[in-house]
């Protein structure tokens, strides 16, 4: 078993250990679905074993695929592109406070390139808005990401 399953089992159930006796028995009537913790968002599920093979992932966004995407589209993406920055910056930190070595690294810049991307193209966007309003409104919203 890994580290990461390890140490994600020790915070899970201490997580489960900090609720209230009233939320326990209000959950008690889901117990027979499948729970979901919020923390688990926060830890990668499938982490290769020592001596598999290492997993291959996909490559950044490039700007003129994001293009082809609604605002709508790339409000999500953003969305999950930071809850993936998050659980991948989460795991570094544990790793490196155990002294043990963050697999993967350039998963991270692929991440932050793409987010990068994402707010080249809305803004680029923005500056085509014909309307001064609404094109200060759009620049507005994309400095607040």
């Amino acid at each position: 078993m890994s580290v990461i399953r390890a140490i994600g089992r020790t915070l899970f159930s201490a997580a489960k250990s900090e609720t209230s006796p009233s939320a326990t028995a209000a959950a008690g009537a889901y117990r027979t679905t499948a729970r979901h913790n919020p923390l688990e968002e926060f830890f990668e599920v499938h982490r290769e074993v020592e001596g598999e093979k290492p997993n291959v992932y996909g490559r950044g966004w490039k700007a003129s695929e994001l293009r082809l995407k609604s605002w709508d589209d790339l409000h999500k993406l953003w969305y999950v592109l930071l809850k993936e920055k998050n659980m991948l910056m989460t795991q570094r930190q544990m790793l490196h406070a155990q002294n043990l070595r963050f697999s993967n690294p350039e998963r991270i810049s692929k991440v932050k390139k793409s987010m990068c991307r994402i707010k080249h193209v809305l803004t680029e966007r923005a500056i085509e808005e014909p309307d001064p309003r609404r094109s200060a409104e759009m620049k507005r919203m994309i400095n607040a990401l």
